[in-house]
């Protein structure tokens, strides 16, 4: 009997999760990110907790590490906690193609990413040097989404890109950047284990298409229309570089500055007190960098690294799709595999692959746009289906988010029957009614009890 531990840490707003599997001799660690939301109260002191618990766990060997996308809620672990992962040995490293930097798409993606941080870094200075109520307000919003990459605009103050740098450096580890369409087997200790690889697209449309169509929305709820503004950035890195951008809406003859405005009596008595505040609007315009600073933060999702894990030949399916959105599930449909067993030669579709899918890693902490609908959750059609969502609501209230989306843990309600794990709540102490009391205690088996307060484990055989 072959068997997986899926187990899901309780550090907070984030994903951590560690899979042992046992299915020869020796048991085969896999972890997939490591990170808390930057914000969560002693945060440093829960990745340290997590991490001596993998440590521990695994003997202090990895097999494999798996970083899906470059968020801080993904990958600080390995810096808040680096002295205890430092210590732990790693076979193999796996990130997307979106990390090769060999790969020209990838360039370009990184490329225009920097630049949007850097834009965004000044327009947030700017907006708090402005000290105006809109200001801070837009500044607050910028510090929130800013806080997925780290500590911005801090000299040597950590971040994701020296996260992901830990990962990719990890000694002797092998690294592959995975693409969309590979399969991985027999990997040592991996008997009747395949792994597909369903995303991210190599394709810049996909990956920008975050949110859903207008006209015939994907998932659950459809979200307004969002657009990185190339101007806006322009602008706010000539600011930062204590420039004038090169394009002003008014010729410079009719164009006072700050200095000889602050001189000027008109000035001094309609627009520098602290009341006369709503006439100035020389700022405004940078309210526009928290839409921008949105778009980034849902493109950086949509490189998530997508696994799908098969356990047997055409057998029950683990999903793990990172913070994947709207355009990376749509590519999935395009796939296709040829698997070749002996002499026989088969098909094997995501859509397969999905109606095989016992065990759904809810996407972006059970965010709207992060699970798709006809196209993703209701083509999970196993009676066994269960869902593990990795949610703080507190942290989410307090972020002015919306997770999980009640219309999509409804849906995930009903689809899973009740089967769900909840990294902040836990599991339902008593069968919610849509099970019969047999496979309500089939579900619950394969759950320890009690559920310890830093995870939660869920083991699968086959």
């Amino acid at each position: 009997m072959s068997s997986v531990r899926v187990r899901m840490y309780r550090q907070g707003l984030g994903d951590c999760f560690l899979l042992t599997f046992t299915t020869d001799a020796q048991p085969v660690h896999v972890l997939i990110d490591c990170g808390v939301l930057k914000g969560t109260p002693e945060s440093k002191e829960r990745m340290l907790a997590v991490a001596e618990n993998v440590r521990e766990t695994t003997g202090g060997s990895l097999d494999v590490l798996v970083a899906t996308h470059e968020h801080w809620d993904h990958l600080s672990g390995f810096l808040q906690a680096q002295e205890v992962f430092d210590k732990l040995s790693v076979a193999r490293v796996w990130t997307a193609w979106t990390e090769d930097p060999e790969d020209e798409l990838a360039k370009e993606l990184g490329i225009r990413k920097a630049k949007a941080l850097h834009a965004l870094a000044g327009a947030q200075r700017r907006l708090h040097a402005a000290g105006s109520k809109n200001g801070r307000r837009v500044s607050m919003q910028l510090d929130a989404l800013l806080g997925f990459n780290g500590e911005l605009g801090a000299e040597g103050r950590p971040t994701t890109s020296k996260a992901i740098e830990w990962v990719k450096t990890r000694e002797p580890a092998e690294l592959s950047f995975l693409r969309p369409g590979e399969e991985l087997s027999g990997l040592p200790g991996l008997n009747g284990v395949r792994i597909y690889i369903l995303g991210p697209p190599h394709d810049r449309r996909l990956i920008k298409r975050s949110d859903p169509s207008k006209k015939h929305p994907e998932v659950y709820e459809l979200a307004g229309d969002m657009s990185a503004d190339l101007g806006f950035m322009a602008a706010a890195e000539a600011l930062d570089r204590g420039e004038i951008p090169e394009e002003q809406p008014f010729e410079e003859w009719f164009r006072i500055g700050e200095q000889e405005a602050s001189d000027h009596p008109f000035f001094l008595e309609h627009y520098s007190s602290d009341r006369d505040e709503w006439r100035r609007i020389e700022d405004d315009w940078l309210g526009v960098s928290a839409r921008l600073a949105l778009q980034l933060d849902s493109d950086t999702n949509n490189t998530s690294l997508v696994l799908a894990f098969e356990l047997g030949d055409g057998g029950p399916v683990l999903l793990f799709p990172g913070d994947a959105q709207v355009g990376n599930w749509l590519s999935w449909e395009l796939l296709e595999w040829r698997i070749t067993e002996g002499n026989v030669t088969k098909k094997v579709s995501a859509a397969d692959l999905l109606a095989r899918t016992i065990l759904y890693k809810v996407g972006h902490h059970g965010s709207h746009n992060a699970t798709l609908r006809e196209k993703g959750l209701e083509l999970m059609t196993s009676k066994e289906l269960a869902a593990m969502i990795p949610v703080n609501r507190v942290t989410a209230r307090k972020m002015e988010w919306n997770m999980p989306f009640p219309p999509l843990f409804k849906a995930l309600m009903e689809r899973t029957k009740g089967r769900i794990m909840d990294a902040e709540e836990g599991v339902s102490a008593a069968n919610p009614g849509l099970l019969s009391d047999k496979e309500w205690r089939r579900f619950t088996k394969r759950i320890p009890a009690p559920v310890e307060k830093g995870w939660l484990d869920y083991t699968i055989e086959w």
